[in-house]
């Protein structure tokens, strides 16, 4: 992938030799600075039992229509997605800078190859040289720098700006930090030159709401829309279905199939199960934890699991009483039992929360000693903030997955002895899409992102479109943002956990668990596997008749 080796990439060669890191983070950390992920795997040795993306097989079966069980919400701008179900229809039409697979390494997508300067201040980004729009055009650098200006421009309303802020904003938020920041270099070259150190550059670029969209269409997106990926949208009813037909005109493997349909089945999942058991659909977007037994009984249908980052949080915004106290959102805390929310929510699939939106999967993860569930220190806590007789508060959230509510429902019997009086607003899906990130008090999933910073990026930063909580820490901003460009991984770690104290001291969540995944599939369909953050690559499958 580079055409020089980064100069730390010896280093990490020999910290994986001696035992200092996991073959994991080898692979990780040599891909983003710019080692392609063959060259990784070698270095690294065995592979065996390595998941990597699906990719072509002599033997892939060729035409068919495949559809799968996932919800169609509004897919009108890309940029602001806040869903990964829209992205997984538009991303069959218009793809990524970058790919990050099943393994969480990243590899190139619409790009060849990058490379990052010694210090981590210069990206420069090559272009696939035969690259070319749906309709013919040639995709160029000035495609890509049209892209990355409107997801960092603050009129938007992108969560990119969660992620980059740091590194490409001025201090105001409300710019890019430099005006040559996105330089175009020639016709397939973009160069980021920005403002701090930063690791995860690649991997930024697949975050699902950054696809490269045409210019020429100005953010819309819809039927008919011109794109790069292996199939074009021929039809699209909101909450109905999306149908997608193939292209002869691909770059890269595939497709296989001939078309992909996506089916709203709505909010029960018992309608999901009954078409996949009927044959009426070949998939499933993801499974409730509730059925998974149903399923691995089901003939003709294989479940596929992944441990993830997956989680949910009730969080309050920090600018609204009673959450504007410190004293109470701890309390809110303390009250919980994680232990007993992911038995009694998610059948133990997963791990417990411990309120810092901190994954023990991610690389960076820091141990810390569990909060124990303490109700009489949580009215101590509420005394303290003024409210002797404890709260009422009301929080939104919806049914879908049913996993969701579980959590809430568990969460709101144990704030109960704590004298936390919640009371639940249940809405449709299609009504907490809408008001998500407006509610005082509210239960949001949140997906999978590969490194421990990401989410805290997007989530609490502040000033960001995705900080829901409005939460605004300058502590927290600063070290997030050290953190970013931190590459030694134990000095990361030591950053990271500054950062995990902070969110379980003053921030803004109650975290009660985090969630191992899983899909069920017919086995007729081949070369499908469950991404960590539910990615469904299309022109990968195939189906058997």
């Amino acid at each position: 992938m580079s055409r020089d080796e980064h100069r730390h990439i010896p280093t990490l060669k020999r910290e994986l030799a001696e035992g200092k890191i996991t073959r994991r983070d080898f692979l990780r950390y040599s891909s983003l600075l710019g080692l392609s992920a063959a060259a990784a795997y070698k270095f690294a040795g065995d592979i065996t039992g390595v998941k990597f993306i699906p990719t072509a097989r002599a033997d892939m079966p060729k035409g068919g229509t495949l559809r799968v069980s996932m919800r169609c919400p509004t897919i009108a701008d890309p940029h602001i997605f806040q869903w990964v179900y829209d992205s997984n229809i538009t991303r069959q039409v218009v793809e990524y800078l970058t790919l990050t697979g099943h393994d969480n390494v990243t590899r190139p997508g619409l790009l060849e190859g990058w490379e990052a300067s010694d210090d981590l201040m210069t990206w420069t980004l090559r272009i696939r040289p035969e690259l070319k729009w749906h309709n013919g055009r040639d995709f160029v650098a000035e495609d890509v720098a049209w892209n990355l200006n409107r997801v960092l421009d603050p009129n938007t309303g992108s969560s990119v700006l969660g992620l980059m802020k740091g590194y490409m904003m001025n201090d105001a938020g409300d710019g890019l930090w430099d005006a040559n920041a996105i330089e175009v270099v020639d016709g397939k070259t973009v160069q980021l030159n920005i403002k701090v150190p930063q690791i995860a550059v690649p991997e930024h670029m697949f975050h699902y709401p950054l696809p490269m969209i045409d210019p020429e269409e100005n953010g819309v997106f819809g039927v008919g829309s011109n794109g790069q990926g292996a199939f074009e949208l021929v039809e699209y009813v909101q909450n109905g279905k999306a149908v997608l037909v193939a292209r002869d005109d691909y770059y890269g493997d595939g497709p296989y199939l001939d078309r992909i349909e996506f089916v709203d089945l709505g909010d029960d999942p018992s309608a999901t199960l009954s078409a996949l058991s009927s044959g009426q659909v070949q998939g499933s977007y993801e499974g409730t934890i509730a059925q998974i037994d149903i399923y691995r009984g089901m003939p003709g249908v294989s479940v596929h699991e992944a441990t993830t980052a997956k989680t949910g949080v009730a969080r309050g915004q920090v600018d609204q009483a009673p959450f504007d106290d410190p004293r109470v959102r701890r309390a809110m805390r303390v009250a919980i039992d994680p232990p007993r929310c992911l038995e009694l929510a998610h059948a133990n699939s997963g791990a417990p929360g411990e309120h810092h939106h901190v994954c023990p999967v991610h690389p960076d993860y820091a141990v810390l000693p569990a909060i124990q569930r303490d109700p009489e220190a949580a009215k101590a806590l509420l005394a303290e903030a003024g409210h002797a007789d404890g709260i009422d508060v009301e929080i939104a959230c919806k049914g879908d997955p049913p996993w969701e509510l579980a959590a809430v429902q568990t969460m709101v019997e144990q704030w109960k002895e704590a004298n936390i009086r919640v009371n639940i607003n249940l809405l449709p899906s299609a009504d907490f899409w809408d008001v998500w990130d407006k509610v005082p008090f509210g239960f949001t999933s949140w997906t999978h992102r590969p490194l421990g910073f990401m989410v805290l990026g997007l989530a609490y930063r502040s000033g960001v479109p995705w900080n829901e909580s409005h939460y605004a820490n300058p502590e927290f901003d600063a070290v997030l943002t050290q953190a970013e460009g931190t590459l030694d991984l134990e000095a990361r770690r030591e950053l990271i956990r500054q950062l995990e104290v902070i969110m379980q001291e003053d921030g803004p969540i109650t975290q009660p668990l985090w969630r191992s995944v899983y899909s069920a599939w017919s086995d007729k369909v081949v070369n499908f596997a469950h991404h960590p953050t539910s990615y469904i690559f299309g022109n990968t499958l195939g189906l058997n008749a």
